[in-house]
């Protein structure tokens, strides 16, 4: 199966420049994952949209970078997933630009 949570936007502290560390932003995440589905074994998506808000909002990351390596370790410690790619975009900080950070990973699940 396959679960996707697109634009889901939230302000939290994430970046390097002075402003960035005091002023909360807004980020939009964009992921998707893979899992076995069995019979009674659902992957609860509220969960993992809770989880991913409540992790950037507390790790308060400066780098998109690290923000995604944390993100996915956080995802794979609470879930059994065979692929996931993440992708996380600042659209307020730079005027002519959206800018984003996106990578993917792919395990071995049985």
């Amino acid at each position: 199966m396959i679960i996707e949570i697109n634009n889901l936007t939230f302000k939290t502290i994430i970046g390097i420049l002075d402003f960035e560390r005091k002023k909360e932003q807004e980020v939009i995440v964009n992921l998707k994952l893979k899992y076995n589905y069995k019979k009674n074994h659902f992957l609860d998506y509220v969960n993992l949209k809770d989880l991913i808000i409540s992790h950037l909002q507390t790790k308060k990351y400066e780098l998109l970078e690290d923000a995604l390596i944390g993100l996915e370790k956080e995802i794979i410690k609470n879930f059994k997933i065979k692929y996931l790619y993440i992708k996380i975009t600042k659209p307020e900080i730079l005027q002519d630009c959206v800018v984003s950070l996106a990578n993917e990973w792919h395990y071995q699940v049985s």
